[in-house]
């Protein structure tokens, strides 16, 4: 894969360089500890499953069901945790494998805490002859880099803020500070735009928040919950109208062990609808974690909050995003049972 760099001089490519080994390095050791487990949710109805159209009927929660067979991935999981984005949008962003061979949190390479400091170049040395320029050997005021990145706060981050939430990408506060959220918001925008997912903000990324880089919406009608595997991004839209672009993280491919069986952590694609929705913060059935209010669309998988969600592949089939996204899918969208979920 290409990597599109965005620094505008050789000293801060080096450092952002060095940074991103550095997290790619951190990411490796972490992995492990970042994939979520599955749950044995009962496969429903085929007409509930591959529909578009109308919901069936939701299991009772009372009843028991059978477990997964183990050719079918099986629900997704989260470890323990209260619904909080802190994780995933901060420091967690930088762990796990990715098909880009960073991910965002391995997903990507951070380059978390530096920013807002001044780089050596614009420091002056405290010797300065004060014939020379009569300022008494104290030194320039450091300068900002060229560059936003995590951790900065300041006018232009709130420019930024603005800038895409106006374009619909899920930021919910322009408070001037890039946090979590703006983070996941930013890998949104990289991935619309087909660039390098570190979350840091140089030319390219600014490029594409000038310009209104937006993915397309692929459904013309209708309220829809659209999933692009391809580019890692969940859609909430509206009569074809993209409303809400969020940072998402679904299946990696990869094989897993649960309750003695063999998994592979594959997201289906297809037309299907929400059949059965958990407004709490669930307990997965095979005993590896928990997921925050969870929307079922398939058999176990289902749309559901994280604390972790990297910029590439990461979960064991369903589809992570982060507690607040998915706080907003509830509480504000909608996405009730019938709700269509469009996976390509």
């Amino acid at each position: 894969m290409r990597v599109v760099h965005s620094r505008s001089s050789h000293g801060v490519v080096s450092r952002a360089v060095g940074k991103r080994i550095v997290g790619t390095l951190g990411a490796v050791a972490l992995a492990a500890t970042l994939l979520s487990g599955c749950g044995d949710d009962q496969e429903p109805p085929a007409d509930a499953d591959r529909t578009t159209s109308s919901p069936s009927a939701t299991p009772q929660e009372s009843s028991p069901t059978p477990e997964p067979t183990a050719s079918e991935p099986s629900e997704e999981a989260e470890p323990s945790a209260t619904p909080s984005d802190n994780a995933s949008e901060g420091a967690d962003e930088g762990s796990g494998q990715g098909d880009e061979g960073t991910d965002g949190s391995g997903d990507d390479a951070n380059d978390d805490g530096d920013s807002g400091k001044g780089s050596d170049e614009g420091k002056g040395d405290g010797k300065s002859d004060d014939k020379d320029n009569g300022k008494g050997g104290k030194d320039d005021e450091p300068e900002k880099p060229d560059y936003i990145e995590y951790g900065e706060t300041s006018t232009r981050v709130g420019k930024l803020q603005q800038r895409l939430q106006d374009l619909g990408y899920f930021v919910t506060s322009v408070d001037k500070a890039y946090g979590g959220e703006t983070q996941q918001a930013v890998f949104a925008l990289q991935k619309a735009g087909g660039l390098y997912r570190d979350g840091v903000v140089g030319d390219a990324t600014q490029s594409a928040a000038d310009k209104g880089v937006v993915p397309k919406a692929q459904t013309s009608s209708g309220k829809v919950l659209e999933i692009d595997i391809d580019r890692q991004l969940v859609l909430a839209v509206e009569n074809g109208k993209v409303v809400k672009v969020i940072n998402a993280s679904s299946g990696n491919g990869e094989t897993y062990q649960a309750k003695g069986n063999t998994y592979t952590a594959y997201t289906p694609r297809g037309s299907f609808a929400v059949y059965r929705e958990e407004n709490r913060m669930y307990a997965s059935g095979l005993e590896l974690g928990d997921m925050w209010r969870p929307k079922f669309f398939t058999g176990g998988i289902a749309v559901h909050g994280s604390a972790s969600v990297p910029a590439f592949p990461a979960s064991h089939g369903c589809v992570r995003v982060s507690n607040s996204a998915m706080d907003w899918i509830w509480d504000t969208w909608g996405a009730p049972s019938g709700t269509p979920v469009v996976v390509y």
